[in-house]
C-alpha cells in the first residue's frame, strides 16, 4: 500500500493510529524506528527549532520544505499540521496540493483566525473564524486533494478557545459535513475530562483525533477504549527530549571543562553515521561508482 493507502486504512479500521511529533528528516526517522504509526509534522517543533513563536512566523515554504524532506526519510505516513492553511480558502486550494506533492498523506487544519497563537499558551489569543468560513476551508481542501486517500484533518479549537462543549460540537459536525475524514478536538485542561466528555457524546461518523499533550495520563489503552478515536498524535515530545538532552549535556561539559564525562553518555558517532543512511550510500558507491 501507499503512504495514504496506509493511513486511510488505519482510520477505517477503527484500531488506533499512533503519530509522533518530528521537526526534521533525523527525529522522523528515529519516530520510525521507535515504532510510531505515522510522523506529525508539528508546527510547534518547527518553530520552536527555529527559535520562533509557534504564531505563523514561519513562512510556509519553510514548512513545507521540511516537511517534503520528512516524508522522504521515513516509510510511515506524514501528518502535516498547516495551522490555518496559510489564508483564506482560495490558499488552501494552492497549498493542500503541494503538500500533497511533497509527500505528505494528510493535512491538518484549525479554526483559528490567521495569524494564530499557540493552543497551549496559558493566556494565548485565541479567535476563530466563523464556522462557514471554515467549512468553506475544509471543502477546498477536499476538492484540491488529487489522491482520494489523502486525509483532510479538521482541528475545532473551541474547547481551547473556551467555548464549551456545545459550541466544539457545533463546530466539528459542520466540518464534517463540508467533507472532513476527521475531526481533531483539543483540550488545554491538565486533567482529560473535558475531551472525554466530547469525545463520548460525538454523534458524527467520522474518527477523532486526540493530542494528549496537556493530559499525559490518558494512555493509548484508554483512548482505544473509547472506540471514537482513530488517531493519537503525540505533538511536542521530540523537539521537548532535544531542548532537556542538549541543555543536560552542555551544562556537564561547562561544569566539567570537557566532554570526557559526557561521552561515554551519547550515542556513538557511528551510531549517527548509521542514522544519516550511510549503509545505503555505501551500496550506491558500490554499485555505481567506477
Amino acid at each position: 500500500m501507499t503512504k495514504n493507502q496506509t493511513l486511510r486504512a488505519a482510520l477505517d479500521s477503527g484500531n488506533l493510529f499512533t503519530a509522533m511529533a518530528a521537526h526534521n528528516p533525523l527525529v522522523a526517522r528515529l519516530a520510525e524506528q521507535a515504532g510510531f504509526g505515522g510522523i506529525w509534522g508539528s508546527g510547534f517543533e518547527l518553530s520552536a527549532s527555529y527559535a520562533v513563536p509557534d504564531a505563523n512566523i514561519l513562512s510556509m515554504g519553510t514548512h513545507l520544505e521540511m516537511m517534503r524532506a520528512i516524508a522522504a526519510s521515513v516509510s510511515i505516513p506524514l501528518i502535516a499540521d498547516i495551522d490555518t492553511g496559510f489564508g483564506n480558502a482560495v490558499n488552501v486550494s494552492y497549498v493542500v496540493p503541494q503538500y500533497e506533492a511533497a509527500g505528505a498523506s494528510a493535512i491538518v487544519m484549525e479554526d483559528k483566525t490567521f495569524p494564530k497563537d499557540t493552543s497551549l499558551r496559558a493566556d494565548g489569543r485565541q479567535e476563530l473564524v466563523r464556522i462557514e468560513e471554515f467549512q468553506g476551508k475544509v471543502a477546498a481542501a477536499v476538492a484540491a486533494r488529487r489522491d482520494k486517500d489523502f486525509v483532510v484533518i479538521a482541528r475545532v479549537e473551541a474547547l481551547i478557545a473556551g467555548l464549551g462543549q456545545e459550541e466544539a460540537t457545533r463546530r466539528a459536525l459542520a466540518y464534517e459535513e463540508a467533507g472532513a475524514d476527521a475531526i481533531l478536538i483539543h483540550s488545554k485542561q491538565k486533567t482529560p475530562e473535558e475531551i472525554l466528555a466530547f469525545v463520548q457524546e460525538w454523534p458524527g461518523q467520522v474518527p477523532l483525533v486526540l493530542v494528549p499533550t496537556a493530559y499525559p495520563q490518558l494512555t493509548e489503552v484508554d483512548i482505544a477504549a473509547l472506540g471514537k478515536v482513530g488517531v493519537v498524535i503525540y505533538g511536542n515530545h521530540a523537539i521537548r527530549a532535544a531542548v532537556g538532552a542538549v541543555r543536560k549535556v552542555f551544562a556537564q561539559i561547562r561544569a566539567d571543562g570537557g566532554i570526557g564525562n559526557v561521552d561515554a553518555t551519547l550515542p556513538t558517532v557511528k551510531e549517527i553515521i548509521a542514522l544519516q543512511g550511510d549503509e545505503h550510500m555505501r551500496a550506491i558507491e558500490a554499485r555505481y561508482l567506477k
